[in-house]
């Protein structure tokens, strides 16, 4: 294992290290019990789980262990509540006050919530403060505004009928959410299905169970009603398979692996056929032309591969660069990978924290070998770092091939593959040559080549001389492999609503 020393941080990359004088926060673990119908509960089981932190290894907290039996409760609360209770009656705008009240609560935590994410995903604690959980609260509120926004339409009928649609809320949603970005996830998931009318039961990814809870006990403060936002702790093959083939769950969304996608795809068509929504892998490409300017493009890609320590779907991993650039390209990614300080997140030097658990650092570094065993030049990194928790060196591997494994499959760690090429139309080609589609980034100062290569990328986003830029009002969702349905926008409320028809017979009327 390795990790870097929990107060004094380190510089595997080099780059000066993160040096000593900085204070790590105690943090409180308030919340480990399932929520269940407005309370804290025992799992029925009893049993509990641990969940570690990456820093060090060491267990945080024993979390109440959710499986079937508590997933039928959770279930038979959230359809209680929305057979029954007033979430779905009430106006948009009264669902949006309550709402904006439960984000006005995530803003008067976010220290604490941002803390919670650190010790259970290794997250960047000044990160989550400037970022992660702010930009919850604000999606929170994007949702909020849309609530009352909602219409159907007056269809002009070919006979003598009136006729219109309801937009409704589709009842009970099972939502299973990945460990990589705990918060934000969560209100991908949750913030659009509330606003529509939904009651929810969320599945937290097992590494990351903290910060759910923590929202869960907040929601009920700003009013949302009991059973209408439900929290079960667990693992996937036990709690996760009891949400994605629960008969009374009128419709999943699951983001995490490809892998894992298909086996509730599965569960949910061998059930009652519930609709699905996936949000899966990503292996995403960014392309860099000659006309780039090179220090941007070195910048944007460093960041595009290393923010959160590679632990995101749309990481760009697969970095091709035009030859007229490539070799100046490798030498100052190389050198700005080399000045990334690897340490405790805590550190407000840090650039990169550990990999969530043992599972994830481990894969990452089989990765790292099976590259070099395919022939790959490893340029820098490739190492662990220090002697506990999980953490890995920045890594640039270049000579890769893109039949590789690592120019192929999904490391999610901080692994970069550069490749070269010549021609806009090789470009295009490399680019596309995957199984998945999430994102893509271009870096050019020539418009054509902009939009002649955006709009030939399969992917669900494309990012022009920017990388990561998602906001509240902008779709997201892949194409091919990863997954099929939108997070954020308009798009995602309409996710969570179902279209009926109404007609009614008219008489005597002037016109159609």
């Amino acid at each position: 294992m390795a990790a870097a020393a929990a107060a004094n941080g380190m510089s595997c990359g080099g780059g000066g290290g993160g040096g000593k004088g900085f204070e790590v926060p105690k943090v409180v673990v308030r919340f480990t019990k399932l929520f269940i119908n407005g309370q804290f509960v025992d799992a029925v089981s009893g049993k509990t789980f641990e969940t570690r932190d990456p820093r060090t290894g060491e267990v945080i907290a024993d979390i109440a262990e959710g499986d079937k039996a508590d997933v039928d409760l959770a279930v038979k609360a959230a359809r209680e509540a929305f057979d029954n209770g007033p979430w779905p009656r009430m106006s948009g705008y009264e669902r949006g006050r309550i709402l904006s009240k439960f984000a006005d609560l995530i803003e008067a935590h976010v220290e604490e919530v941002a803390m919670l994410d650190t010790v259970d995903a290794g997250k960047l604690f000044l990160v989550g403060k400037a970022r992660d959980i702010p930009g919850a609260a604000h999606l929170l509120r994007y949702y909020a505004g849309a609530a009352d926004k909602v219409h159907g339409e007056t269809l002009k009928m070919a006979q003598r009928m009136h006729g219109y649609t309801l937009k409704e809320p589709v009842g009970v949603v099972g939502h299973i959410v990945p460990w990589n970005y705990p918060t934000t996830m969560f209100f991908f998931k949750v913030s659009p299905a509330l606003a529509a009318g939904c009651t929810v039961v969320v599945k937290p990814a097992e590494q990351t169970p903290l910060s759910a809870l923590f929202y869960a006990h907040l929601a009920k403060e700003a009013g949302v009603p009991d059973g209408v936002l439900n929290v079960v702790t667990g693992f996937g093959p036990t709690a996760g398979a009891a949400v994605a083939s629960h008969m009374d769950i009128d419709k999943v969304s699951f983001t995490g692996s490809t892998e894992v996608g298909r086996l509730v795809m599965k569960a949910a068509a061998e059930s009652n056929l519930k609709p699905v929504s996936l949000e899966l892998g990503g292996k995403s490409p960014i392309v860099v032309f000659d006309d780039a300017d090179l220090d941007m493009a070195v910048n944007l890609v460093n960041f595009a591969t290393y923010t959160n320590k590679g632990e995101i779907c749309v990481a760009g991993t697969r970095i091709y660069v035009q030859e007229g650039i490539y070799d100046a390209f490798v030498k100052k990614a190389a050198e700005l990978a080399k000045k990334s300080v690897v340490g405790d997140p805590f550190n407000p030097r840090v650039n990169q924290g550990p990999q969530v658990d043992k599972d994830q650092y481990e894969k990452v570094l089989k990765y790292i070998d099976i590259g070099k065993r395919e022939g790959a030049t490893l340029v820098t990194g490739g190492k662990p770092c220090g002697d506990k928790g999980y953490y890995i060196e920045p890594t640039i591997f270049t000579d890769v091939k893109d039949d590789m494994a690592i120019a192929q499959d999904e490391i999610f760690g901080p692994v970069m593959a550069l490749m070269k090429f010549k021609t806009v139309e090789e470009a295009i080609q490399k680019a596309n040559n995957t199984r998945y589609g999430l994102a893509a980034g271009i870096v050019t100062k020539n418009i054509d080549i902009a939009n002649t290569v955006s709009r030939s990328i399969r992917a669900g986003a494309i990012w022009i001389n920017c990388y990561f830029a998602f906001d509240p009002d902008a779709p997201f969702g892949g194409y091919k492999m990863s997954g099929f349905g939108k997070d954020m926008g308009m798009d995602a409320l309409e996710k969570y609503m179902q279209t009926k028809t109404v007609v009614t017979p008219l008489y005597n009327t002037p016109w159609l």
